[in-house]
C-alpha cells in the first residue's frame, strides 16, 4: 500500500495532541522535591502510555508497596488541572494543520488514548477540537490497555476501517507496540521516549513533528 492509499488517522492523545506528558511530569517533579522521593522521572517514563491502573503498579513496584500512591497521584492531578484547566493545555505543534487537511482529504479521524473517557472529552472540548474526530476510544473503553492492541482496534471498529487502511500516530513505545500489533501503520513522533531500535523496527516511519507528519501522508 503506498502512503496515499489510506482511508484513516488514529491518534494517540497524550504526547502527540497535546504536550501533556511534559506537564505531567513537571508536576510529578515539583512533587518529587516536596516529598524527597528520589529519580522519579524514570518510572514516570515507564508509565508514559499506560493507564492509571498500570501507573500505580509501575511506582508500586519501585518504591515498594507502602508507597503512598494515591494521595500522591491526587496532589499531582490538583496540581495539573490548576496550572491547565480551561483549554492552557498546549498542543503540539502542527496539530490544527493536520488535522484540518486530514479533513479536507475526507480522511476519517479517531483518538485512541489510554487516558480516562471523562477527561479526554473535556481536553478535547477545551481545546475546541473534539469535532474533528469521527471516533473517540479511551482507556476505559477497552479490556486490554496498550500494548495490547484493543483500543486500535475498536476505534477501527467505530470508523468502519480495516486496521491495514489506517495510520496510528503515537509517541510511545507501547503505543506503537499496540499499533503494531493491531495492524494499523505506525508513525511514531518521539516525545519525552526517544525512538530506540525496537521502535525502528516496528514503526513505518519515525518523523520529528506532526507537521513533518502532514506532508509524509501527502
Amino acid at each position: 500500500m503506498s502512503v496515499r492509499e489510506f482511508k484513516a488517522v488514529v491518534f494517540d492523545m497524550d504526547g502527540v495532541i497535546f504536550d501533556s506528558e511534559r506537564a505531567v511530569m513537571d508536576c510529578w517533579l515539583q512533587l518529587a522535591d516536596q516529598y524527597g522521593i528520589k529519580n522519579i522521572e524514570e518510572p514516570y517514563r515507564a508509565c508514559i502510555g499506560t493507564t492509571i491502573t498500570k501507573t500505580k503498579e509501575i511506582m508500586l513496584d519501585t518504591y515498594g508497596q507502602d508507597f503512598p500512591y494515591d494521595r500522591y497521584a491526587k496532589e499531582t492531578s490538583l496540581m495539573y488541572h490548576e496550572r491547565f484547566d480551561g483549554g492552557r493545555l498546549p498542543m503540539k505543534p502542527g496539530v490544527m494543520e493536520l488535522l484540518l487537511d486530514l479533513k479536507e482529504r475526507k480522511k476519517k479521524i479517531a483518538l485512541a488514548s489510554s487516558t480516562r473517557r471523562q477527561t479526554v472529552i473535556k481536553q478535547l472540548k477545551d481545546a475546541r477540537i473534539l469535532d474533528y474526530f469521527d471516533a473517540v476510544v479511551c482507556g476505559d473503553m477497552v479490556g486490554r490497555s496498550k500494548p495490547a492492541p484493543d483500543i486500535f482496534l475498536k476505534a477501527c471498529e467505530e470508523l468502519q476501517v480495516v486496521p491495514e487502511e489506517a495510520y496510528a500516530i503515537e509517541d510511545s513505545y507501547n503505543g506503537i507496540r499496540a499499533a503494531h500489533a493491531g495492524k494499523l501503520r505506525p508513525i511514531m513522533v518521539p516525545d519525552l521516549l526517544p525512538e530506540n531500535e525496537e521502535m525502528k523496527k516496528i514503526s513505518e516511519v519515525i518523523l520529528g513533528s506532526l507537521l513533518e507528519v502532514m506532508d509524509y501522508l501527502r
